[in-house]
Parts: structure tokens; C-alpha cells; sequence
């Protein structure tokens, strides 16, 4: 199971610049829930609280007020439960790709033939297995995005957390990674919560788009293209994806008066 829900977050930082306080609202009051095996995304302007959101449902900041639970469990801290993949993919610049993926494992108390193998078979599921003793100097930026993803799915966690995973990439490579991401959530149906700056991206990934500002949920809304998508040049021409990505655009732009 995989069920996250955001009930009635709060997060509040405080900050000294200059020898003064200032105290920063990064999230009010936000509640939404992400159904078992769904893909959501959270979109919004820089600022608007999403990484916060996602910080918060790893257990990486704790919330001032409310919780985040998965699948009935109050977030505590981090745990193998949850695996994040971040915008830029942090692996040990000393270990191979198989090590970095194995170092995770070894975390959660893998050992022996079992350790190898697991992290063998997740660097194949992003399709790294020939690539699996090079270091991350020898990698280029979407495959050290996969080891990354890699690293995360095998702790075999419920959920996918994802802060703008694709972001800093080109966008042929960024295309490629989008493709991937959701063939290997076709074939493991892992739920995943998927933070994005791109209207595109989100309308392409997503089952469910959740549009923040100034820290709060502004919008839900539905992305009516059925799974398993084909072929995402295919899918920018559908008229639902026009219609899903104008909607976005237009709650990102409106205010909460677009329903």
C-alpha cells in the first residue's frame, strides 16, 4: 500500500538575516490525499511550498502543525517506507553506480549475494546495467538521475517522493526520463508524489495535478488521459492534454475562481 495524506500541514520557518528575524509561512493548512499506486503532482511558482510539502512527507523537516500520514501512519522521521529522488541525483562520487545503489540497501540491513542482486536489478530496471561500475564522474546527467531512481525504488519503498528529478536536465534526455518514469511505474505501481515547475510535465506524468500558491492548495484537478499512456509526443496531441494543461495554466494565473 501507498497511501499519503497531507491533513491540515503548517510549516514555519524562521530566519535571521541581517540580525534580523524574519519568519517565513512555507506552508498553511494544506491538506490533500494521494491514493495507492497514483501518480500526483504538485506544481506551482517558485516559493509556493511544494518542496516544502515533499521535505515533510520524507520526514526531512517536520511540520509545525498537522501531520503527513502513509497508509495510516504518522510520519515520524524518515523511513524506508518513503524514497526520494532529488533535482540533482547526490551520489557518492567515490562508489560505482552498483555501490551507490548497494549503499542504500546496505542501509536498510541488505547483505551478502541478496544486496548484489537487488541493486543489480533495479540499475536493469532503469536500464543501467551496462553502466553499472562506472562512477558518477563517468555518467552523464539522466543516468545519474536513474541511479538515483534506482537507488531510491530499491528499498522497495510505498512511495515515491520526486523534487523536480528532471528539472536541471536538457529536454531531449528530460523527454526520455519522463517515458521512463512512467514505464517503470506501469510495471511496479509504486505510488508517487512528483514535484514540478512544468505544465507540460505534469499533465504528462500525472493522474492528479495540485496547484499551490503562497503555501496553500489552491486547485485539484483530475488529468483524464488514461494509463498506460502511449507514446508522449502522442499524448501532447490529445485534446485532453490542451484542455488539462489550460486549466493548469489558467489556476497558476486566476486565482481559486477556475473550477
Amino acid at each position: 500500500m501507498g497511501e499519503v495524506s497531507f491533513i491540515e500541514v503548517s510549516k514555519r520557518y524562521s530566519l535571521r538575516v541581517d540580525g534580523v528575524l524574519h519568519h517565513v509561512q512555507a506552508l498553511d493548512r494544506v491538506s490533500f490525499h494521494v491514493h495507492d499506486g497514483e501518480i500526483v503532482a504538485l506544481i506551482g511558482p517558485s516559493g509556493c511550498g511544494k518542496t516544502t510539502a515533499l521535505r515533510v512527507a520524507m520526514g526531512l523537516d517536520p511540520a509545525t502543525a498537522g501531520r503527513v500520514t502513509v497508509d495510516g501512519r504518522e510520519v515520524r522521521g524518515c523511513g524506508h517506507d518513503r524514497g526520494m529522488v532529488f533535482q540533482h541525483a547526490e551520489l557518492l562520487p567515490w562508489l560505482s553506480a552498483l555501490q551507490n545503489v548497494m549503499f542504500g540497501l546496505e542501509m536498510k540491513g541488505l547483505s551478502g549475494t541478496r544486496l548484489r542482486e537487488t541493486a543489480e536489478k533495479y540499475l536493469e530496471l532503469v536500464g543501467l546495467k551496462d553502466s553499472q561500475h562506472r562512477r558518477p564522474h563517468q555518467l552523464s546527467g539522466g543516468m545519474k538521475q536513474r541511479v538515483g531512481i534506482a537507488r531510491a525504488l530499491a528499498i522497495d519503498p510505498a512511495v515515491l517522493l520526486m523534487d523536480e528529478p528532471f528539472g536541471a536536465l536538457d529536454a531531449q534526455t528530460r523527454e526520455a526520463l519522463q517515458a521512463e518514469l512512467l514505464d517503470i511505474h506501469a510495471r511496479t505501481r509504486k505510488t508517487i508524489l512528483f514535484v514540478t515547475h512544468d505544465l507540460d510535465e505534469a499533465v504528462l506524468i500525472a493522474d492528479r495535478i495540485v496547484v499551490m500558491r503562497n503555501g496553500r492548495v489552491q486547485q485539484e484537478m483530475a488529468v483524464p488521459i488514461a494509463r498506460p499512456r502511449p507514446d508522449l509526443g502522442l499524448v501532447r496531441g490529445m485534446p485532453e492534454f490542451a484542455e488539462t494543461r489550460y486549466k493548469v495554466w489558467r489556476a497558476l494565473h486566476d486565482g481559486p475562481t477556475m473550477h
